[in-house]
């Protein structure tokens, strides 16, 4: 539950989009289209503040929910 608490905070948030920016960064710099689509998994879990590994925690997916 820290886990989603975290990953609920500014600082959680952007750690996910900046995770996601250098997976794309990566996969273009590759030529390899399928790292960038993996890249915009957690950019866009940062910016829409969701959680996808937080149901598996038995933590809620919305960010808000999670504070």
């Amino acid at each position: 539950m820290k886990f989603a608490h975290f990953m609920a905070t500014p600082t959680g948030r952007l750690l996910r989009a900046a995770v996601g920016l250098a997976l794309i960064g990566r996969g273009y710099s590759l030529g390899n289209a399928v790292v960038m689509a993996v890249g915009a998994v957690p950019l866009l879990a940062g910016s829409f503040n969701v959680c996808l590994i937080a149901p598996l925690l038995h933590a809620p997916f919305l960010g808000r929910d999670a504070v």
